[in-house]
């Protein structure tokens, strides 16, 4: 399948397929004899990993990395040494995801409750369940914390 319809299947944009392509993460199976990339429903699998890393902060490098063990416990010829090592990996792999994901919980609660807060501030309820003065509020300026 070729690079637009991979993008539709993946909700990848075209740009950051061939970013991937560019940095060696999701190479294209095969051209057409005009030089449009072609891809397997591997390819798209491989894509879909990807993004699902993405959001956990894994590097291009470490991306590259899981990748090339999970491509090595796929190869039969794998010592039962190399194959221990590259399980060794990947266990610290998942454990690195499950960290982040925890993470993630962690400042979505804390999203989750900002949202509340402002739905109560905006209701007219305070926190405490009392209803507050007929009186809208002004609005607060936004602050940005980096500055």
């Amino acid at each position: 399948m070729q690079i637009g319809e991979v993008a539709d299947r993946t909700a990848l944009s075209l740009r950051t397929i061939r970013y991937y392509e560019e940095v060696g993460l999701v190479p294209p199976s095969a051209r057409t004899q005009g030089g449009f990339r072609l891809y397997t429903e591997q390819d798209v699998e491989r894509l879909l990993l990807v993004r699902r890393m993405k959001p956990l902060d894994f590097s291009i490098d470490e991306m590259r990395d899981l990748l090339g063990v999970l491509d090595d416990l796929d190869r039969p010829e794998l010592t039962s040494t190399e194959r221990r090592d590259r399980v060794d990996r990947l266990v610290m792999y998942r454990q690195v995801a499950e960290t982040r994901v925890e993470a993630l919980r962690s400042q979505l609660e804390i999203a989750e409750q900002f949202a509340e807060s402002l739905r109560e501030q905006s209701t007219g309820r305070s926190s405490a369940g009392r209803t507050r003065s007929a009186e809208p509020a002004r609005p607060t300026p936004l602050r940005d914390s980096r500055f």
